[in-house]
């Protein structure tokens, strides 16, 4: 009786970094509306116009912010954002729900840290939010303190 072997198709889970498209921005959308995500950054879903026009005008129309698309296999995983807030760089993220738990945000995170050379460079997440804190930790970002955003405690991180 011959051997039957089965091969498992799997996705390969190639993480890349690139400019944002407008194509991007419905994904984008559509991420920021699931309400476990919101609830875990404590940061509040937009409707469509606030979102587009934030999207346009503060991150996309600002020439001191680096945005770029997170693409898992030619799929918009997410993004990745630095601005500066006075005198500090921050950086902040967001992924869809598919591709949380399978290593894309370290890979993208490591990719991002690359390009984005300022240094010390911010991060806040709200200090529930474990994952997102790990990530951070694990990237190399040391905890230097806290601070309150609205009544939610976050977590403030810096990487030098």
């Amino acid at each position: 009786m011959p051997v039957v072997r089965a091969t498992l198709v799997t996705m390969s889970d190639e993480v890349t970094l690139r400019d944002v498209v407008d194509a991007d921005l419905e994904a984008l959308f559509v991420q920021q509306l699931d309400p476990e995500a919101a609830e875990r950054a404590r940061f509040p879903s937009r409707d469509r116009d606030t979102f587009m026009t934030h999207w346009a005008t503060r991150i996309l129309g600002d020439p001191q912010v680096f945005v770029q698309t997170v693409s898992v296999d030619g799929e918009t995983a997410g993004s990745i954002v630095a601005w500066w807030e006075e005198n500090r760089r921050f950086l902040g993220y967001w992924f869809g729900r598919a591709w949380w738990g399978r290593g894309i945000g370290t890979r993208s995170l490591a990719l991002f840290l690359e390009r984005e050379r300022t240094r010390p460079i911010y991060a806040d997440p709200f200090e529930g939010n474990t994952a997102s804190v790990r990530l951070l930790e694990k990237s190399g970002f040391r905890r230097d303190g806290t601070v309150r955003h609205g009544e939610n405690t976050h977590v403030m991180l810096v990487l030098d």
